[in-house]
């Protein structure tokens, strides 16, 4: 079967009729810029360009539900941003969508709740930013510039860790605060000694936590 063909019996299938489903796969297409497929076979497509029509073929029906499995399996980042770009808009015009991947960075980007499962268990649950809340811990990067007369007052302090220091024209410090000690205390005695470009705080990436949580169950 032809594209096309096989989009609009598809679409029947989900319901609409042959004319309604002729208007939404032209609507996609040519949102997709893919009207040049209708009379292409199927196994004449990329893996990217499959991905492309097995999602028209998801949403076509407007679903208030949409499980999608690795959707940007074989796209480009170009490709990937546009579909990425049409789920959040789904997502806005009420579809709830689940979605199963083990690509951290898109999670950060698309998900509000997660479900990391492991092994068949579930080891994490609840909303992305309180679950990067909950593994925060207190380390802060700072670029600066620093008079050479007080580099003894940045490196002794029982205020924080020095977890990296990278010395330059404009340096670069990552420190930990000890337990019990506020940022603004790091301030009031790092101000008098420096001049603060930037700070702020690092915050773990989903797929550090993924890591952390995955190889301690182990």
């Amino acid at each position: 079967m032809e594209i096309g063909e096989q989009m609009i019996y598809l679409a029947q299938l989900k319901g609409l009729s042959k004319q309604e489903a002729k208007q939404r796969i032209k609507y996609w297409f040519e949102k997709l810029q893919i009207e040049s497929w209708w009379n292409k076979k199927v196994e004449d497509l990329s893996k990217g360009m499959q991905q492309k029509v097995q999602f028209v073929a998801t949403v076509l029906h407007e679903p208030d539900l949409i499980i999608l499995d690795e959707p940007f399996s074989g796209f480009d980042p170009v490709n990937a941003q546009i579909i990425q770009d049409e789920i959040l808009e789904l997502n806005k015009k009420g579809a709830t969508i689940i979605y199963s991947t083990h690509r951290m960075e898109s999670v950060e980007m698309l998900c509000d709740h997660i479900a990391l499962i492991n092994k068949s268990k579930l080891i994490l649950e609840g909303s992305v930013k309180q679950i990067k809340n909950q593994y925060k811990n207190q380390t802060y990067k700072i670029q600066y510039i620093l008079k050479p007369e007080h580099a003894a007052l940045l490196e002794h302090s029982n205020l924080y860790e020095i977890i990296q220091h990278e010395i330059g024209e404009e340096a670069r410090l990552t420190i930990q605060l000890k337990p019990g000690i506020s940022l603004n205390e790091v301030l009031l005695h790092l101000i008098p000694i420096m001049e603060i470009h930037q700070i702020f705080e690092i915050v773990p990436t989903m797929n550090e936590i993924f890591i952390d949580k995955v190889t301690s169950n182990h």
